[in-house]
């Protein structure tokens, strides 16, 4: 079925190929075959783009907060219209199941539809003077031209969490998403332009991340950078953006540990785990990636986790029937099969999967390890795939020390239904969201972000808007 999303760049309004006609494949996962090109930016491109954002930005911050808004709403209208086409070649692109394609691009267009909202709501202040003669105001104003990089793993959600906030500010735009999965971005942008957004606001440039971002980030025109990444891109992102002090926002991962209480249905509980921790074959930033349990129940949790997961059918994301799509790109087949080596090498036992199924695509079993010894790399790593080590605990206080084990301190889960160990389990886990009895932390209404090495700042909710805006203080004297 051919597609009309554009597989070109978006510069200043226009649809570009790069000025020297390289071009970028872009695999389907699940069957190793080339489903489009997109442009390698040159230099060139890149100027073109900040002298973009530049004119965009002195355009689109001067554009009243109503205006704005409608734009942002009407783009969340027609990429609602355009789902099942979006869908599609988000599955081709990134390989996840279709469902789960369809959920993500109600996600973006939740996140378009809410912060149309929250362009209305960017208030300031006035604060009492300390003199009779005086008025003071405190003004939020747009940061300026951002510079944005997103992965493949949610090339769309990920992708709107930083447009749709930062146009609701007032902002202009540089995106540079993945390249392994670039056209469901593309399409978001193609349903602002269609919305009335002003050329220039918002510019989607394609090809080698590296050139780019450093590109982008040597400019004068970039006030703010923001990432969604590893902690390696985002220390070197820090890096770059130093010279030039760059405001920045960083979501770096994470290594979520579950902590399952005694007075839980374990049976229930393992069962509740596994659904949630193969959701896009465990390349969730927030997957539940260490599971600690208690010592009395963890047998039958594990049993129960075993059975849910042998259930689950590996196959292509359009394949309505498949529940458990391919990695991403190669290079993560072969991290996630180390990682199970090293665990099995310690001492773990490898209670399902554990290998490559053959055949083509990047595909690899859901796999559930037992008895996985604390020094084991998968304990320490982000194992970023279908991949669930477990360990037993003996009390609230092991467990939130083997919780709180690693740098990472993006989400954490608990599983108990007394509230008093629900509390303390949640103001003792050292990460910036906890789910309680489930796996749902996140929303556009509420802050998306970690602590220590898993970030700096929050996306989505009012949070997102600070991160967009910075403040003005008028001090007035009256003559």
């Amino acid at each position: 079925m051919q597609s009309s999303i554009p597989v070109d760049m978006l510069i200043d309004g226009e649809w570009v190929s790069s000025s020297d006609g390289q071009r970028v494949d872009v695999e389907n996962p699940a069957t190793e075959e080339v489903v489009c090109s997109v442009p390698r930016a040159t230099g060139a491109d890149l100027d073109r783009a900040l002298a973009a954002a530049a004119s965009g930005w002195a355009t689109w911050r001067r554009t009243d907060a109503w205006t704005r808004s409608a734009v942002l709403r009407e783009a969340a209208r027609i990429l609602a219209g355009r789902a099942d086409e979006v869908a599609r070649v988000l599955t081709e692109d990134q390989g996840k199941p279709i469902a789960e394609a369809r959920a993500e691009l109600a996600s973006a267009v939740e996140q378009l539809d809410w912060y149309a909202d929250e362009a209305r709501r960017v208030y300031g202040r006035v604060v009492p003077a300390s003199a009779a003669h005086q008025r003071m105001l405190v003004l939020r104003e747009p940061v300026g031209p951002v510079a944005a990089f997103t992965p493949w793993n949610f090339p769309a959600l990920l992708s709107a969490r930083k447009i749709a906030p930062a146009l609701a500010a007032g902002c202009s735009m540089i995106l540079k998403p993945a390249e392994e999965a670039p056209r469901s971005v593309l399409a978001i942008a193609q349903a602002l332009m269609e919305a009335g957004l002003p050329a220039g606001v918002l510019n989607v440039v394609t090809g080698d991340p590296g050139q780019i971002s450093a590109h982008l980030l040597a400019s004068p025109v970039i006030r703010k950078v923001s990432l969604t990444g590893s902690v390696a891109v985002g220390q070197q992102l820090l890096r770059a953006g130093a010279e030039n002090i760059l405001d920045v926002s960083m979501e770096l991962g994470g290594h979520a540990p579950v902590l399952v209480f005694p007075d839980v249905d374990a049976e229930a509980a393992g069962a509740a785990c596994a659904k949630g921790k193969f959701r896009n074959a465990g390349q969730v930033c927030i997957s539940a990636t260490r599971f600690y349990v208690h010592e009395s129940i963890i047998d039958r949790f594990t049993a129960a986790f075993v059975e849910q997961t042998r259930r689950l059918r590996i196959g292509n994301g359009l394949d309505p029937a498949t529940d458990l799509g391919p990695l991403s790109n190669r290079r993560r087949v072969d991290a996630v099969e180390s990682l199970v080596a090293d665990a099995v090498d310690r001492g773990a036992r490898v209670l399902a999967g554990g290998r490559r199924p053959g055949g083509r695509g990047f595909f690899f079993e859901p796999t559930v390890l037992g008895e996985v010894p604390p020094d084991s790399h998968v304990m320490h790593v982000e194992p970023f795939g279908p991949l669930a080590p477990t360990a037993p605990f003996s009390d609230l206080e092991e467990g939130l020390r083997l919780a709180n084990s690693t740098p990472y301190g993006l989400a954490g889960y608990v599983f108990t239904h007394d509230l008093d160990t629900a509390v303390r389990a949640y103001e003792g886990l050292e990460v910036g969201m906890v789910g309680v009895n489930g796996f749902a932390v996140s929303g556009a209404q509420v802050p998306f972000g970690g602590v220590k090495r898993s970030g700096i700042g929050s996306e989505n909710g009012t949070e997102a808007m600070d991160a967009y805006t910075v403040s003005k203080t008028v001090a007035m004297s009256l003559l």
